[in-house]
């Protein structure tokens, strides 16, 4: 083994060794989809190619998940986190008690699973610059990903270099719902249940509500989960037919996600992927796209965190591996150093 390349090696692994494995313990609170095949070509449309792997939610982003950001940084909520809506409508799951320097919140009944809406892109925003500081009491909402220093409305800023969480952009969210993956120029889907065939939409009772095996070519649209007294609404998350190639669920119905476009500060941000009121399948389609202004709020749009490929734990024998590099490296410079 010549001397470069020990020295390489052990600079390698030392790097490896010194790295925060595990430094965000809140990401557990997160199941995630690894979205592979880099460098891949782009649709017909023009999207879907991006040149790294990257992660994203397997499930939007729920009630129950939003209620305990709330309860984590909204006391005084000075920032409009919370929409009045999530409490009065029917279709919204989160309530808050109390008074400004005292709200909680807590989850409707039978909310808790189904995705949250009523949140505009600044509220995706804040959850990514919390999760970035670590998802306490403290971490703050305001810069991390995103520096958003107050700002409810007006233009959104760009993502920061080295976020951790973020919102998509428009091409990692159409990858990561419309690819068919296993190599860079496998094609896509229409739609995220890999299928070219309009889905039929959901049905009332037991599959309009949804249960964690449901599978097929089906999606949430057309107001046809007609439950909880409603005339169509979410319904559970992971339920709502066969996940993308990649495996993240609902990315074709119930509710339409932000993106980012294309990363740059803009007075728009990008919505896919149609919703539980749609009312033709092309809504849900790769062919269909919205852009609506950061700080819209309303009961069809919810939304996913992205974020990069995470570094696994290191295993017993990388360890060992670092010990005999770092070993011989010290050895190197000794016999170096005579």
């Amino acid at each position: 083994m010549s001397r470069s390349y020990m020295k390489a090696l052990s600079l390698g692994l030392a790097v490896v060794a010194c790295l925060p494995f595990g430094s965000i313990a809140s990401a557990e609170a997160i199941q995630w989809v690894t979205v592979g095949d880099p460098r891949n070509t782009a649709d017909d449309t023009t999207y879907g190619a991006v040149a790294t792997s990257f992660q994203i939610m397997k499930y939007e982003f729920t009630n129950q998940q939003y209620t305990d950001f709330l309860n984590s940084v909204a006391a005084t909520d000075p920032y409009s986190l919370y929409n009045a809506s999530m409490g009065s409508n029917a279709r919204g799951g989160i309530t808050q008690s109390g008074v400004s320097g005292g709200y909680t919140y807590a989850v409707r009944s039978n909310m808790g699973d189904k995705p949250v809406n009523y949140v505009s892109w600044f509220d995706a925003a804040r959850v990514s610059n919390w999760y970035q500081n670590g998802a306490t009491s403290s971490s703050s909402t305001e810069t991390g990903a995103y520096t958003l220093n107050g700002a409810t409305s007006g233009n959104a800023p760009a993502v920061n270099p080295g976020a951790t969480f973020y919102i998509p952009t428009e091409d990692q969210w159409y990858k990561a719902a419309y690819y068919k993956g296993g190599g860079t120029n496998a094609g896509y889907w229409n739609y995220a249940t890999q299928s070219d065939s309009d889905p039929t939409p959901v049905t009332a009772g037991a599959t309009g509500i949804g249960s964690a095996g449901n599978t097929g070519n089906f999606a949430n649209y057309a107001q046809a989960a007609d439950w909880n007294s409603q005339n169509g609404n979410v319904t559970t998350v992971g339920t709502n037919g066969d996940p993308s190639a990649y495996g993240a669920f609902d990315m074709s119905g119930n509710l339409r996600e932000w993106n980012d476009l294309t990363g740059a500060a803009g007075s728009s941000r990008g919505l896919r992927g149609g919703d539980w009121s749609s009312n033709f399948p092309f809504d849900l389609s790769s062919s269909n796209s919205n852009s609506y202004g950061p700080s819209d709020e309303n009961g069809v749009i919810g939304f996913r965190l992205a974020s990069p490929v995470a570094v696994p734990e290191p295993s017993t024998w990388v360890m060992g591996l670092v010990g005999i590099a770092c070993g011989g490296w010290q050895m190197w410079r000794r016999r170096r150093a005579r």
